[in-house]
């Protein structure tokens, strides 16, 4: 597959992904919005979701998404492995993707969130940090130990690599290996798993660009009151699924390589 091919691809894909993924999150956060309060669980399901419509949109890339997935990929041993040679346009076209899946949320919900960062209670937190708006551009954690932090989402990040990897042991009757079409839905219910299961603690990130992203957009879009971008913490979310993953991946080699 050409670089153009896999910039393309993915750049839709995690497009995609962030804005179905960062809408459930707006739709949730925002006053005004239909879903407003909506919870947990219709954040979880819509993130599932999201990574269901931005893996069939990608699947001519092999629909990684997530960088913690092109690492894992490159660094498995054996058939299916990705090239280290592509990686680079793997991580600059989902760098991009969730970029642009951020603005059209902003577009989205914009007058949502006018009124809602309008409001006493945001005026008051204008220089907040996080601000009152992080929750639909990037995470932070409910509480604030970073070593604790990086270990939950190597954790999270970890069972998704590890469930996607595996899904190249299984085997059919017809001698086919893999799942197919039907991974990407296995791999969203999996994502819908984690987020109900391990995403309390830090609002499970799992792929670094679904973070970094959409937090740099959250810092040069013009909302107003939107506090402060985070920045001390975002090393967290980026760091933790790449060790995940690696680690993952090293586990999958050592069992299955």
């Amino acid at each position: 597959m050409s670089s153009s091919d896999i910039f393309a691809s993915e750049v839709l894909g995690t497009m995609v992904l962030v804005l179905l993924g960062g809408g459930v999150c707006a739709a949730v956060s925002l006053k005004r919005s239909k879903a407003f309060a909506a919870g947990w669980v219709a954040i979880a399901f819509g993130w599932g979701f999201a990574v269901l419509t931005g893996a069939y949109i990608a699947q001519s890339s092999g629909a990684h998404l997530n960088p913690a997935v092109t690492i894992a990929l490159a660094l498995k041993e054996g058939k299916g492995a990705t090239p280290w040679s592509d990686v680079p346009v793997y991580l600059g076209s989902e760098l991009l993707g969730a970029m642009l899946g951020a603005v059209l949320v902003w577009l989205v919900y914009y007058a949502q969130f006018q009124v809602t960062l309008r409001e006493p209670d945001a005026v008051e937190m204008k220089d907040a940090n996080p601000g009152p708006a992080h929750g639909v551009f990037f995470t932070s954690p409910e509480v604030r130990k970073p070593w604790l932090n990086l270990l939950t989402e190597v954790i999270a990040t970890f069972v998704l690599i590890i469930a996607i990897l595996t899904q190249g042991l299984v085997k059919d009757v017809d001698g086919t290996v893999g799942l197919g079409k039907l991974g990407a839905l296995i791999t969203a219910l999996v994502v819908v798993g984690i987020g109900l299961s391990l995403g309390g603690p830090t609002g499970y990130a799992i792929n670094p660009v679904r973070d970094l992203g959409p937090r740099i957009v959250h810092a040069v879009l013009p909302l107003p009151n939107k506090g402060g971008s985070d920045w001390s913490y975002a090393w967290v979310p980026v760091v933790g699924p790449l060790l995940g993953s690696a680690i993952a991946a090293g586990v999958y080699n050592l069992a299955w390589g």
